[in-house]
């Protein structure tokens, strides 16, 4: 695998509706210029919450203003609760309130919350404007700017509320993840991880042996996040809209969207990519336990996520858990429930995922009452 050393474009092949993710260090200072092309004599409205204001707001702007895009600013709070019906009312009426058009378009600006909250936002108002994603974490350039799944999450759960809307364009600025903490970094190298253990074992090994040059920044960071990028595209292409195939890309996710449901979103206690790493580690510990992946396998994933920092056990999340009731009650919520029958991504082996619907409640109750007893 080769390290790419400038931007490079991955594609998502959608026919009319296929658009392009490009990605290398110091775009944001170039967004006006592939905005304006995108939105040729259309305004925009930036939106973006309190933390990613201060830091990347200004920069932002002046490229739109030197490439003569008119903008509005509209800024929400910060943090995973912001998906939420209020903030999706309140911004509803904002950007009516800008009065853009259909034609125009809403510049999501932050992570994943900024960009599902801002994508719904975008497929409902006036029945659907166009969307742009200018992801500024890790883990919203690899996984949730790209595929247009966008949404809020409800009392019963997680993403239970959304539309599927694709972007016109996704900026993936790599220089700008040397602003994230090293928590939210690592939270993203989660998603980057799945890439490899669904159905990609050289990559996996690849992210083994290069881990602390993706961290470091640099060219072995444009290709982790350009190889993810290319990953999901190819998912989407085939199977936009989750019938099938692209239900593999939620590796880890029925049981982390679980456990965020029991914190309550509380992101000091778990943020999404740390609940997906330890998902993923449940997904193969219960594979092995049902004797369909090997223990070595098992353990290579947990030596892995470990090394980088990330919770690979239920007990290293902070504060009391709820019941096992309450996580099966989650669980059972799960978008990809389908006639009222579990659906989980299990896994044969490292790159070797696959959608097992026969999941036997009560083995799923067992394993998990273990788990959570520890």
């Amino acid at each position: 695998m080769s390290p790419q050393q400038t931007a490079t474009t991955v594609n998502v092949e959608l026919g009319n509706r296929s658009y392009p993710i490009i990605i290398g260090n110091g775009l944001m200072a170039e967004a006006g210029k592939h905005i304006s092309q995108a939105l040729p004599g259309g305004r925009c409205a930036i939106v973006t919450d309190e933390t990613v204001a201060d830091i990347h707001l200004k920069t932002l702007e002046a490229s739109l203003k030197e490439h003569d895009v008119s903008f509005e600013t509209l800024i929400v709070p910060a943090g995973e609760k912001t998906k939420c019906f209020s903030q999706f009312e309140h911004l509803c009426d904002e950007v009516l309130s800008c009065k853009l058009e259909r034609g125009d378009a809403l510049v999501a600006l932050g992570g994943g919350v900024v960009g599902d909250l801002t994508g719904f936002v975008s497929g409902v108002v006036r029945r659907g404007m166009k969307f742009i994603q200018v992801p500024t974490t890790l883990l919203a350039q690899v996984d949730s700017s790209v595929g247009g799944k966008t949404g809020i999450n409800s009392r019963h759960g997680k993403n239970l509320l959304g539309v599927f809307h694709q972007p016109a364009l996704v900026l993936a600025d790599t220089q700008a993840l040397d602003t994230l903490s090293r928590r939210e970094f690592r939270a993203g190298y989660a998603e980057v991880a799945k890439y490899g253990l669904i159905d990609d074992a050289p990559f996996f090994e690849w992210l083994c042996n290069n881990w602390q040059d993706v961290f470091a920044g640099g060219s072995a960071r444009i290709e982790a996040v350009a190889h993810s990028c290319r990953a999901k595209a190819r998912v989407v292409a085939e199977d936009e809209r989750e019938s099938g195939k692209r239900a593999l890309l939620n590796l880890g996710h029925t049981f982390g969207h679980a456990l965020e449901g029991a914190v309550e979103y509380d992101g000091s206690r778990l943020v999404h990519g740390e609940g997906v790493a330890i998902g993923m580690t449940l997904a193969f510990q219960f594979s092995s336990q049902l004797g369909l992946c090997s223990e070595e396998d098992t353990q290579r994933v947990i030596t892995h996520l470990s090394e980088v920092g990330l919770p690979t056990r239920i007990d290293q999340i902070p504060g009391q858990l709820p019941p096992l009731e309450h996580f099966l009650t989650l669980i059972a919520q799960d978008k990809k429930v389908s006639r009222g029958q579990l659906t989980f991504i299990l896994a044969n082996g490292i790159g070797q995922s696959y959608i097992d619907k026969t999941v036997d409640p009560q083995q799923l109750s067992s394993f998990l009452g273990a788990k959570l007893a520890r």
